[in-house]
């Protein structure tokens, strides 16, 4: 996998419209929370990506039923579940199988969840969903291979208070609330997308929540989730922001089709004060019938630099993993922009890669840079680093410069992305995978 990779002949003008995909976020905590259901569960706009694809080999080692044809997936999950045969090698590889911890509390008393490869929870990052689950009477034990869960019996939590507002750890605690009878009450918890399509799920199963898109969630939970259930994941601000980025950086006029625009509003405000134009042409409902949905159409535009820095908060606040993409954004405006990532350490040093592509681009710290434009973009030969949204942003920067680039290791893109590099070319990009 990691030989895999993309050839690039950059500097093309991009055209037409490109649809946006389900949600990658979404997808794998309702693919969790799927354990929970006694009953059938069929998802709607699952994207085919690496990601999802490693949660399938870890949900069918543990004895879950999964069909997947096109975007739909129907899951069963095992009467009784066991964790003795899980895939770990699949488990390693994705950060998010931390999510069986709060699915699997109601469904048994003893399990051992696998450490993530790649991105390290350590201590320091599994502590704030011990902190959420211990409450319920869920204790959480650290050890070098991964988590070992013992749940007595779950009883609801009166006043949660989360140690921070986190996506992951909000959706830990929703699903161990939702298999609590009783009201339970989780303050601090993130309002983010992926939040929000799992409270969707949830009601269907018959879990009553109030509050969903706020910071605090009253939910009723029952002992026994059993119900046949449909549901359609919601589109990804995340690939919308990708594309954004794309067509602002390659110069180009494209309509992004189906934004989430409830997780891209500030987003295009900080745009639209750089100088940007575009234009909103259709608004409308996803079919989950919840979230709102709309079509924007990006005009080439001279671009300013923001006096003000640029930096990630929990939503309402611009979405810590859009924060990366105005980096090349930033490169194409003049004057200097400070662009402060404090959640990730040292996401920001692989930023300075773009220098390698024409960047001005000085590492302040582990968390800070600051962009000078604009840049005139040049072709190179770069290996993605293993980190999703900095791989995004040096793919981006490739397609806005002229000339022929490779881009190698491109599995960290692939984890995030479907058939990413046909959706580029039906654009008019010219780019080519190769193995």
């Amino acid at each position: 996998m990691s030989q895999e990779k993309f050839i690039i002949n950059g500097g093309k003008k991009l055209q037409g419209a490109i649809k946006i995909n389900g949600s990658k976020n979404a997808t794998v905590a309702l693919l969790a929370a799927s354990m929970m259901n006694q009953g059938k569960t069929t998802f709607h706009n699952v994207p085919r990506i690496e990601e999802v694809n490693r949660w399938v080999e870890i949900l069918e080692s543990i004895g879950t039923k999964v069909e997947w044809e096109n975007k739909t997936m129907t899951i069963i999950a095992p009467k009784r579940i066991s964790l003795k045969k899980i895939n770990k090698k699949s488990a390693e590889k994705t950060r998010s199988a931390i999510l069986l911890i709060g699915a699997l509390a109601g469904r048994s008393h003893k399990y051992f969840i696998p450490q993530a490869g790649g991105c390290k929870l350590g201590e320091r990052t599994i502590r704030p969903h011990l902190y959420a689950l211990e409450n319920f009477g869920v204790n959480i034990q650290t050890t070098e291979q991964g988590f070992a869960v013992k749940v007595n019996n779950l009883r609801p939590v009166i006043n949660n208070v989360l140690y921070e507002t986190g996506d992951t750890v909000t959706e830990t605690a929703i699903m161990a609330a939702a298999q609590t009878p009783g009201k339970t009450t989780i303050k601090m918890a993130s309002a983010n997308y992926m939040v929000q399509d799992l409270c969707f799920y949830l009601e269907k199963l018959g879990v009553k929540i109030k509050g969903i898109g706020t910071s605090t969630l009253e939910i009723k939970g029952k002992k026994r989730l059993k119900k046949n259930v449909e549901y359609h994941i919601s589109e990804d601000p995340i690939e919308a922001m990708f594309f954004i980025s794309l067509a602002i950086t390659t110069k180009s006029e494209l309509t992004i089709k189906r934004c989430p625009i409830e997780f891209l509003e500030l987003e295009l405000l900080k745009l639209k004060k750089m100088g940007q134009q575009f234009e909103i042409i259709r608004q409308y409902k996803a079919k989950n019938k919840k979230t709102r949905l709309v079509d924007i159409k990006i005009i080439p535009s001279k671009l300013i630099a923001l006096e003000d820095k640029i930096h990630a908060l929990p939503f309402p606040g611009l979405n810590m993993d859009n924060l990366p993409f105005f980096v090349p954004i930033a490169m194409m405006a003049r004057g200097t922009t400070l662009i402060h990532d404090w959640v990730y350490e040292n996401r920001a040093v692989y930023f300075t890669e773009l220098n390698r592509l024409g960047g001005k681009i000085t590492l302040i710290d582990s968390h800070r840079v600051t962009v000078t434009g604009p840049t005139e973009l040049k072709p190179a030969d770069l290996t993605s680093p293993p980190a999703l949204r900095p791989a995004a942003i040096i793919l981006v920067a490739m397609l806005g410069a002229k000339g022929k680039s490779t881009l190698r290791g491109v599995y960290s893109i692939n984890r995030g992305y479907e058939d990413l590099e046909k959706r580029l070319q039906s654009i008019g990009a010219d780019i080519e995978h190769r193995e």
